[in-house]
């Protein structure tokens, strides 16, 4: 017989019940099948079938065999305990009953008996008890746990115990000759009762003794009003800090800073309107008043009107700090309110805006809404710094380098310009105007360079004029007298007028390169895009009672002879005779275009059908 089998089933199969057996022998692991002559084979000798009579005779008369004969018992308890056991169903389910035992007290004037208050642990998981005494400071009675943890039995030499049942409120217990007062219990112990169906009575109040009352008159004493500074003193005396009682508040609001603009008027021979930014930290309740700084204001910058302190309401002023005793009243967030006056030491701020956070605060937390006041604007003083003449050094950029700052800067180029027009070059042949007659007749070459909008200008000579040829203008950029900027390739225009100093240029024709980008560009060069030039001839139709009287008078003042085409000075005459106002370069973008043969003669035809008339 094994060790463990003499042990109580009640007992629960958990580690530390069980124990190996000392007296055992054999330890092989038992086997289910074995090898026996070659044959694998089942152990049957630790199966036991039970005999039954009706399956044998079912067998023999080959009658269906009823293999579901009789029924199964079911378990009491399976290895998913039906029934839990209270080891289980109560595992750290604990009742706890609030009580007190009187004590007799001898020999002592002052006091007769004693109230000794216990708490007493019901274990439901085994039904064991302890009771422990709570420490009383200064009661001169060794406290603590007062019964260990075990059964208790109703009686001594009996096995009954207390069960749970037994335990009820505004009742005696008897613990070992020690008669306890139940006088209350927590929320879980009477939860657990009423749970059950047993539930348990209100509580009483706990009694009172003479040594209570006592100790209590004895701890009831009013500090001295500089307790509190005297504790402070000898705690940093021994090496302590201060406490900080405004530590929750500054964790709280750590960079919170309400922002106000105030302004002070200065009623001085000598004052104006002072702008200012008051901003009130949450942290610690402090202040401070920045000045607002603006450019040629005349006065020498002073940052700070009032460094971050608390700002009194009534400052109370001394010779030396802290010799009055009078508590003064500072500015709270309550106080500054958009509209209000706030007095900073005899200086009356109006506070007329605040910033975003400030308004989201005072709506979120105070729930006020802030409301900015409006100022008169004030006018703004108008400098005037005129600007000296041009010196004639250089371009005008150069010269105003040195009035815009002490070290003149070069004048910024356009590089992206520079690069992508540097190759094109605008070439067209003027005569002079001039008053003196003889110098109309003179021809020159005027280069316009778009990537750097420069000038330069040529003049041919023929023979035997007595007109010498050659460079007549160094390359520069030159000014339009009109417009006094400087010339863009758009201001070259055939039959246009250009002036360089004092001499004055018409444009008469132009080279072919010159011409195929005039095409090409028809934003720049409105006046050579040939659909803009035939939609301003179809505009002068408004004038006629219909469009087809206009394409028909056009035709015969153009073409007077019928030749079927024109020359340019023909379709000059015409548009003039006609009153339509062409430029002379529409007239010679039209002329190219409809000139079919290149003998530079204009196509009738062809410009009746490109303005709109039906082919013949």
């Amino acid at each position: 017989m094994s060790l463990n089998s003499q042990f109580p089933k009640q007992v629960p199969f958990l580690p530390g019940h069980v124990f190996s057996d000392p007296f055992k022998e054999n330890h092989h692991k038992t086997q289910q099948f074995s090898h026996i002559n070659g044959t694998v084979q089942e152990k049957t000798n630790f199966i036991h079938e039970e005999f039954d009579p009706n399956l044998m005779d079912s067998m023999k008369f080959n009658a269906p065999p009823n293999l579901t004969y009789g029924s199964r018992q079911p378990p009491e308890n399976d290895y998913i305990p039906r029934i839990q056991p209270p080891w289980l169903k109560y595992d750290r389910a604990v009742l706890r009953f609030f009580g007190y035992f009187q004590e007799s007290v001898v020999e002592n004037p002052n006091e007769n008996f004693r109230i000794r208050k216990v708490i007493i642990y019901y274990y439901l998981s085994d039904g064991t008890i302890h009771v422990t005494e709570p420490r009383v400071p200064n009661a001169g009675i060794p406290q603590g746990l007062f019964i260990k943890r075990q059964k208790i039995p109703k009686k001594l030499g009996k096995n009954d115990f207390y069960q749970w049942e037994d335990i009820q409120l505004c009742s005696n217990i008897n613990f070992y000759e020690r008669v306890f007062r139940i006088q209350d219990c927590d929320t879980y112990t009477r939860e657990f009762y009423e749970y059950m169906g047993k539930p348990l009575t209100l509580p009483e109040q706990m009694p009172r003794d003479n040594f209570e009352n006592i100790r209590e008159t004895k701890e009831l004493k009013i500090n001295p009003p500089d307790t509190k500074e005297y504790k402070e003193y000898f705690e940093v005396k021994l090496g302590g800090g201060h406490p900080n009682g405004g530590l929750n508040k500054y964790l709280q609001n750590d960079r919170k800073v309400l922002s106000f603009d105030v302004i002070w008027d200065d009623a001085s021979i000598e004052g104006q309107l002072n702008y200012y930014t008051l901003n009130y930290y949450l942290a610690d309740d402090t202040c401070e008043v920045k000045e607002v700084r603006k450019q040629n204001s005349g006065k020498d910058p002073y940052p700070l009107m009032l460094r971050r302190q608390k700002i009194p309401k009534t400052p109370i002023l001394t010779h030396y700090p802290g010799m009055t005793l009078k508590k003064e009243e500072f500015y709270s967030p309550q106080d500054l309110i958009c509209g209000n006056t706030v007095k900073i030491y005899g200086r009356e701020c109006f506070i007329y805006g605040c910033d975003d956070f400030t308004k989201e605060y005072y709506l979120n937390v105070l729930g006020i809404q802030q409301k900015p006041a409006t100022l008169k604007q004030e006018r703004g003083k108008k400098v005037y710094q005129p600007v000296p003449p041009y010196n004639g050094y250089g371009y005008e950029e150069d010269s105003l380098g040195s009035v815009y700052s002490l070290q003149p800067k070069p004048p910024k180029k356009d590089v992206r310009k520079n690069f992508t027009q540097d190759q094109f070059i605008l070439r067209f042949e003027a005569r002079q105007i001039s008053e003196v007659r003889e110098e109309n007749s003179r021809r020159f070459i005027i280069s316009f360079y778009c990537g750097d909008d420069t000038v330069q200008v040529y003049q041919t000579s023929e023979r035997n004029s007595g007109i010498w040829g050659g460079k007549f203008q160094e390359r520069s950029r030159q000014k339009n007298p009109l417009t006094n900027d400087y010339y863009t390739e758009k201001d070259f225009q055939l039959g246009g007028i250009v002036q360089f100093n004092v001499y004055k240029f018409q444009l008469m024709r132009a080279d072919e390169f010159t011409i195929n980008y005039m095409r090409q560009k028809p934003d720049v060069f409105k006046e050579a895009d040939i659909s803009q030039i035939i939609a301003k001839l179809r505009l002068f139709a408004d004038g006629y009672p219909n469009f087809d009287t206009f394409l028909l008078d056009l035709m015969k003042k153009l073409d007077k002879q019928l030749k079927g085409y024109i020359d340019f000075e023909e379709l000059s005459q015409g548009l003039l005779e006609l009153g339509f106002n062409l430029t002379l370069q529409e007239q010679y973008f039209l002329m190219r275009e409809f000139d079919r043969n290149g003998e530079w003669k204009l196509c009738m035809q062809s410009l009746w059908e490109s303005l709109g008339g039906k082919r013949a």
